[in-house]
């Protein structure tokens, strides 16, 4: 079965609609990426699907006991809070030290167990927040923006994690980004949002529908070839049917 299913689904703040007739399904282990312009609806339809915001029309349906993981656009802490790395991965679920450390090595940052949190870089805090989050052993990963404010090799590596941890848990990603191009060639398939579905499938499907170049303003080449020549590289000769372009 589906993990969501959104029937017909609309948010609204007061009067203000925010999305409407949002219909869609996660499935079991795939990575889902949702991209819009600001305040086409991206994080309201996140933390409806996860189950944090509630519809104002239609219905969402969840798998029972869904397990899910949620790293957020952005926390702020206290930086005159005192709290260890292992300290804030033990707030609300009692996770034992052992499986906190493992956790902290899986993503990279097994040395920033006695770190003071305040101290931590943008991309070391976003690491700690994956660890938070695969602590719940996810059926649904839930990410928010998450390599907001890293830089390009700090993105590039972020997203590769994800697609490793998604390997190993077989888990489903939904993600939501800015990084156009990377994060859809790193997708199963992606939904264009600007208050409501303009457009879904798989990243090439997308890329070339006139509704997803209207919202972002791309002409007719876009730089969407160079990350699939990329990909496939990455990913071996299986994808024979993508275009192969090479970098101007």
């Amino acid at each position: 079965m589906s993990l969501v299913e959104a029937r017909d689904v609309a948010v609204r703040y007061g009067a203000r609609e925010v999305l409407h007739g949002i219909s869609l399904s996660l499935e079991p282990g795939e990575i889902v990426t949702v991209v819009g312009p600001n305040g086409s609806g991206k994080s309201s339809l996140m933390r409806l699907l996860i189950g944090a915001q509630a519809p104002a029309a239609g219905q969402v349906i969840r798998k029972p006991g869904l397990r899910v993981g949620y790293v957020p656009q952005k926390l702020s802490v206290d930086r005159s809070l005192p709290i260890t790395v292992s300290r804030f991965l033990s707030l609300g679920d009692r996770h034992p030290a052992r499986a906190r450390d493992e956790m902290l090595a899986r993503v990279g940052v097994a040395h920033l167990a006695a770190a003071q949190i305040a101290n931590l870089s943008g991309g070391e805090f976003q690491r700690v927040m994956l660890a938070q989050a695969l602590l719940q052993r996810p059926e649904l990963l839930a990410l928010d923006e998450a390599t907001q404010g890293l830089d390009q090799p700090g993105t590039a590596a972020f997203y590769r994690l994800i697609e490793e941890v998604r390997q190993e848990l077989g888990c489903a990603v939904l993600m939501i980004s800015h990084d156009l191009h990377v994060v859809m060639s790193a997708s199963d398939r992606v939904i264009c949002l600007n208050g409501h579905i303009c457009c879904e499938g798989t990243p090439t499907v997308v890329s070339e529908a006139p509704a997803y170049r209207a919202l972002f303003g791309l002409g007719t080449e876009g730089t969407l070839a160079l990350y699939r020549h990329e990909h496939d590289h990455a990913h071996g000769p299986h994808d024979h049917d993508h275009h192969h372009a090479d970098a101007p």
